[in-house]
């Protein structure tokens, strides 16, 4: 459904993503993993059209961005990072508008506006200003905008990102309900959160992929990927002299590779 081949974005000698290549399958759900500024937010941006990769290719349903934009644009809803909300509008004048901007015919906009509201469970704050509204609910609306044109793919950017216990709860059920009938990609800097909501994770480091894998296989899995500023030998002596560790390999730039007893403690060896 989507695959991205060897994407790089640069701004002038920095290289803000660096030649990643993956692909997602229709009704996944995916978590993208890495730190803030890792490039996890400028990948997605590329992944909708909004930015331009300076190398690489992404096609969706073998469309490539670069010649059929919007038709691409068409299938995929996009919550940034910090929904562009307008204070003085209410819930229901937002989506309206949203909807004028996804190219929504005016006479399919009621239906669709209040599916999307259902779906976000915004009935009770649906005539409500966005500025009255908690961030959790705030956005629940940034979601109802994004499906409210019936996508096939749907992108996430740290959706839970400032919300509390209780509304991080409800945006994973949320989360989870969506994915019944889309494709979903999320990005987040906190590993819990890949473990609740995905089935699989793809881990950016400093614009580079580092790991591309399905979620049950890594938390069952008896490797562990480490990377450090420490000397070589030095690093390779101290993990060796762990009682779970039966090998260890150095990898690339600093990385080493642990092999850990079947039933060894994943707490202790951490």
């Amino acid at each position: 459904m989507i695959k991205v081949e060897h994407l790089t974005r640069k701004y002038g000698d920095f290289t803000a993503v660096d030649d990643v290549s993956f692909a997602i399958g229709q009704g996944e759900i995916v978590g993208l993993l890495g730190h803030n500024g890792a490039g996890k937010t400028t990948i997605m941006k590329m992944m909708t059209g909004y930015l331009e990769p300076t190398e690489g290719n992404i096609t969706v349903d073998e469309l490539d961005i670069g010649k059929h934009r919007r038709k691409i644009q068409k299938k995929i809803g996009y919550l940034p990072e910090n929904c562009p909300v307008y204070p003085e509008m209410t819930v229901l004048e937002y989506l309206e508008y949203s909807a004028a901007l996804h190219g929504v015919a005016k006479q399919d906009r009621p239906a669709l506006i209040r599916e999307a509201v259902a779906r976000t469970a915004l009935e009770a704050k649906a005539t409500k200003q966005l500025s009255t509204l908690s961030r959790g609910y705030r956005q629940r609306t940034g979601v109802a905008q994004a499906i409210l044109h019936q996508p096939d793919i749907l992108i996430l950017d740290e959706p839970t990102n400032g919300l509390d216990p209780t509304q991080i709860q409800h945006m994973r059920t949320l989360i989870a309900e969506l994915a019944k009938t889309t494709t979903i990609i999320v990005s987040t800097h906190i590993l819990q959160e890949v473990q609740a909501i995905c089935d699989r994770v793809i881990i950016i480091k400093d614009g580079a992929m580092a790991l591309d894998a399905q979620v049950d296989g890594l938390q069952q899995s008896s490797k562990l990927l480490i990377s450090t500023d420490a000397e070589t030998n030095s690093a390779l002596e101290l993990f060796q002299s762990f009682s779970q560790v039966t090998s260890a390999a150095e990898g690339r730039s600093q990385q080493f590779e642990l092999k850990l007893h079947a039933d060894a403690d994943s707490k202790a060896t951490a």
